[in-house]
C-alpha cells in the first residue's frame, strides 16, 4: 500500500495536487486500496473508487483538469490494455445496427425527471453557445438559433434531425422558422416527451436508427449523435445523410471531437455513461466525408462545453432532492463524477466541440460563416 501511494504521489508531483491536502481540488482518500486500484485500472479504477466512496474531492472538475493538463491519464494507462482494446475494436463493431438502441435504453431512457432537473427549459442535451449568453437557457437558445442560421433555414422547408433528443432543435425551428421538422431518436423516453411538448407544432419525432431513414430533406442537422456512431460506421452515416439531403441543401454536424483518432472510448465512460460510443477526430471525419461533401465551415467552441457541463451540474445538485427517491446514492456519485470530470476534460482542451457545415457540391460564390 505504501509503495502504491508513493507512486501516485510521485505522479502527482508538479501538478499542484496534494493527497489529503487543503485545496478544493485535493483528493481526500478514505480507503488505502485506492492507490492500487488506480494504478491497476487507470481511469476505470479512479471513477469506480469514487463511486465506492473510497475518495472524495470538493472540486472534481479542477482535479481532473489538473490531471489531464499534466497528461497523467497517459502515464497511468496500461499499455497491454490499450493493445487489447484496439484488437477488440478491429473485430467488433460497437456501433452496429443490432446495438443501435442500447445507448437509448442505458443512457437517454434513465428518466425524464433526471433530464428535466438537469437541462435547460427546452431540454437541450448538447453543448450550448455562450458567446453572448449569461445563463444556460440563453446559451442553448443561442446554439439552436446558430444552427438554424448556419443552414440558412427558410419558412416552409423540411428539416431532418438525426439524433433529435427531446426535439429541442426541431421544436425551435418549427416555432421560430416555420418549417416542417422530423427528428429521429433511439430513445423511447425522449420520443414520448417530445410528442407531448410539440404536439401543436409541425414536428414529428420517430423512433428510428439512422440507417433506416429513407426520405429527402431540404436541410439536415445532427447534434450530439455522431459520438454514438462508431468509427467503423462514419462513412455509412455520411452516405445516409448524403442520400437524404437535397442537392442544394446543407448538412450541419454538431459533435464532440477528439484531438486524436481513437477506436474506443474511456473505460469508465464506456461502462457507466455512454456504451458503444467514441469521439471522432478531424482525420476520421475527413475520411468519411471525402467524395461526398464540401466543407463550407468548421467552427470549434469546445471551451463553451465546460460552462454547459458546470451549469448542468449545478442544476443536478440543486434539484437532487426532488428526484433522489428514483435513484440511489451510488448513481448520484456516478452522475456527479460524469458531469464534473467531463467539464475538467473540456477545460483542459482534451475534447472539442465542432459544428461543421457541409454541402453536396459547394455553395456557388462561397458560404458566409455565421458566429
Amino acid at each position: 500500500m505504501k509503495k502504491d501511494r508513493f507512486i501516485i504521489e510521485s505522479l502527482l508531483d508538479g501538478t499542484g495536487i496534494l493527497i489529503n491536502g487543503n485545496n478544493p481540488y485535493d483528493p481526500q482518500i478514505h480507503d488505502e486500496r485506492f492507490y492500487n486500484r488506480v494504478l491497476r485500472d487507470g481511469s476505470l479504477g479512479l471513477g469506480e473508487s469514487y463511486m465506492d466512496n473510497w475518495w472524495d474531492c470538493q472540486n472534481i472538475d479542477q482535479f481532473i483538469h489538473k490531471i489531464l493538463n499534466a497528461n497523467l491519464d497517459q502515464k497511468i494507462i496500461k499499455n497491454w490494455d490499450v493493445v487489447l482494446g484496439i484488437i477488440r475494436s478491429l473485430f467488433l463493431n460497437a456501433g452496429r445496427q443490432s446495438k443501435a438502441f442500447e445507448i437509448g435504453r442505458r443512457h437517454y431512457d434513465l428518466g425524464n425527471d433526471l433530464y428535466k432537473a438537469m437541462l435547460d427549459k427546452r431540454l437541450t442535451y448538447t453543448g450550448g453557445y455562450w458567446k453572448d449568453a449569461q445563463n444556460l437557457d440563453q446559451a442553448q437558445e443561442a446554439k439552436l438559433d446558430l444552427v438554424c442560421r448556419k443552414i440558412e433555414l427558410k419558412s416552409g422547408q423540411k428539416l431532418g434531425d438525426f439524433g433529435s433528443g427531446y426535439a429541442s432543435l426541431t421544436g425551435y425551428a418549427a416555432e421560430k422558422y416555420n418549417v416542417n421538422a422530423i427528428g429521429f431518436t433511439v430513445s423511447k423516453e425522449q420520443k414520448m416527451l417530445a410528442d407531448i411538448l410539440y404536439k401543436d407544432l409541425a414536428v414529428q419525432t420517430r423512433l428510428r436508427d439512422y440507417r433506416n431513414i429513407r426520405e429527402k430533406f431540404d436541410h439536415i442537422v445532427s447534434l450530439g449523435m455522431f459520438e454514438h456512431v462508431g468509427y467503423k460506421n462514419y462513412s455509412t452515416f455520411m452516405k445516409v445523410v448524403h442520400n437524404s439531403l437535397k442537392d442544394d441543401g446543407l448538412f450541419l454536424l454538431h459533435t464532440i471531437g477528439s484531438n486524436h483518432s481513437v477506436k474506443e472510448t474511456d473505460k469508465w465512460t464506456q461502462k457507466y455513461i455512454f456504451p458503444n460510443s467514441m469521439l471522432p477526430s478531424i482525420a476520421q471525419i475527413g475520411k468519411a466525408i471525402e467524395g461526398l461533401f464540401v466543407v463550407e465551415d468548421w467552427h470549434n467552441f469546445g471551451a463553451d462545453y465546460d460552462k454547459t457541463l458546470m451549469a448542468w451540474y449545478q442544476n443536478f445538485e440543486n434539484n437532487w432532492d426532488s428526484i433522489k427517491s428514483n435513484y440511489d446514492q451510488r448513481f448520484y456519485r456516478m452522475w456527479r463524477y460524469y458531469l464534473l470530470s467531463c467539464a475538467g476534460s473540456f477545460r483542459a482542451r482534451k475534447n472539442q466541440l465542432w459544428q461543421i457545415v457541409l454541402s453536396k457540391k459547394g455553395i456557388p460564390g462561397g458560404y458566409q460563416s455565421k458566429r
